[in-house]
């Protein structure tokens, strides 16, 4: 198939590997990755229910089974029916974990969904010194952005 000018094909030995991340549409005649539709569909509702409004960020790092690094990104806000929604807007993976790379993934991700550093009131992380660090965490990067933006150590994650 053509896809964005570039020849595609899918491999059946994903189907059978992935068995459990793949479904299969009947009705668009594709394979689509699970997760991904469900994040999709989730991530519509996100931006009309914050509306501009303050949130929460939840950020979590580790490594896959595959041994890549990766960094998981939720938001917990207040919708307009006052309900208090905890949603997850993206796993991102990174070349490394330093609080650079950390930084620029959340920055890149912000972008992308129309959200703003400004409107953070609360960032929740683990206790490693790339996310807390009191000089050079990711924690700090935020809070010269936006004083804010309080931190709540995640010891429980």
């Amino acid at each position: 198939r053509d896809i964005g000018g570039a020849k595609q094909k899918f491999n059946e030995n994903w189907f059978i590997e992935y068995k459990d991340l793949l479904e299969y549409s009947i009705e668009k005649d594709a394979i689509f990755c699970l997760y991904c539709y469900l994040l999709d569909q989730i991530l519509e509702n996100k931006e009309a229910d914050i509306d501009g409004d303050y949130f929460a960020i939840l950020i979590d790092e580790s490594r896959d089974v595959s041994i890549k690094e990766q960094m998981v990104i939720a938001v917990r806000y207040v919708n307009k029916k006052t309900e208090i929604i905890e949603r997850l807007i993206g796993i991102v993976h990174l070349s490394d974990t330093t609080t650079l790379s950390l930084k620029r993934a959340l920055n890149s991700l912000f972008m992308k969904y129309n959200l703003t550093i400004s409107r953070v009131r609360e960032q929740g992380y683990d206790g490693a010194s790339n996310m807390r660090g009191e000089f050079n965490g990711l924690k700090m990067l935020i809070m010269k952005k936006n004083n804010s933006a309080f931190y709540i150590n995640y010891f429980a994650h």
